[in-house]
């Protein structure tokens, strides 16, 4: 299925997947929200629509009675004034996009603030993997005692083949929860994990499925996006678990871990900064002055 050029847009679909992977892919700064996968799970949400302008994507998007649109690369000047006078916001702006279109935002007087709830928590691959010295001590001791709780743990790369398993593990995880949160996606993206082109593993403690994660590569392959990360929560310590597991195998290929935003949840951003990330992958918010 064709994307359409700019003016035109087309609710987002599976079938544009081909045509996105290289452009979001060529993307450098490894937003988690420019990915194939995480457009298409939450294209109900957000109500997604895209178009080509100048070979680069734009998203439209509305959330809370508001319009809004995403570029993941620089779009062309008379295009992005077009857009910035036409929607309520301009969302997920990347670094790199404001410092190549920094004169254009200015002549168009486009009012630029960070949006720190949706900054992505960026970690070196090693760290987590490792979780050496005296900063990531406490993270090691509960990763030791999940190992000397349990008598067996082991980790399988996730395919097709286990994805029952993981849908059982999902349940449980709902029932622990008592809401929604992100189940539907998470449900669609387990549905839709061989088609992808994701990269995951499943966990088990004493040889029952206990959690899964997976994500994907991001920032022309320096990054991996971990998108979702499920685990039953009676085994204590199997996300500390899983975390530093899952990124000994990433440690082989990426440099970066990016585990995502922590949306102004306070007990999740002091969780994501115990981990000691190395930076942000950061994001801003532009309007127009008026």
């Amino acid at each position: 299925m064709e994307i359409p050029c700019y003016p035109d847009f087309s609710p987002l679909a599976f079938e544009h997947g081909e045509a996105l992977k290289l452009p979001l892919a060529s993307a450098p700064d490894g937003v988690s929200e420019f990915t194939f996968a995480n457009l298409y799970l939450f294209r109900q949400r957000y109500n997604y629509r895209i178009c080509f302008a100048d070979g680069n994507p734009v998203i439209l998007g509305e959330r809370e009675s508001k319009t809004f649109f995403m570029t993941p690369l620089p779009v062309p000047a008379k295009i992005l004034e077009e857009l910035i006078n036409k929607y309520d916001y301009w969302k997920n702006i990347p670094e790199s996009v404001l410092s190549e279109q920094e004169e254009l935002i200015k002549s168009i007087k486009i009012d630029i603030t960070e949006d720190r709830d949706n900054f992505d928590y960026l970690y070196l691959s090693e760290d987590l993997a490792k979780l050496s010295g005296k900063k990531f001590h406490k993270k090691r001791n509960l990763v030791n005692a999940f190992m000397l709780s349990y008598n067996s743990h082991e980790v399988k790369p996730l395919d097709a083949d286990l994805i029952p398993q993981c849908f059982y593990i999902l349940d449980r995880w709902r029932e622990s929860k008592h809401d929604e949160g992100d189940y539907i996606a998470s449900k669609e993206a387990l549905s839709l994990y061989p088609k992808l082109a994701q990269e995951g593993a499943v966990f088990y403690v004493n040889e029952r499925p206990a959690g899964y994660c997976f994500g994907e590569s991001t920032a022309q392959g320096k990054i991996f996006a971990l998108h979702f990360e499920k685990a039953i929560e009676e085994y204590k310590g199997i996300y500390q678990y899983i975390n530093q597991r899952f990124a000994e195998i990433l440690s082989k290929k990426y440099l970066y871990i990016n585990r995502e935003q922590d949306l102004g949840d306070e007990g999740l951003r002091q969780a994501k900064m115990t981990y000691r990330p190395t930076g942000f992958v950061k994001k801003y918010i532009g309007t127009k002055l008026r």
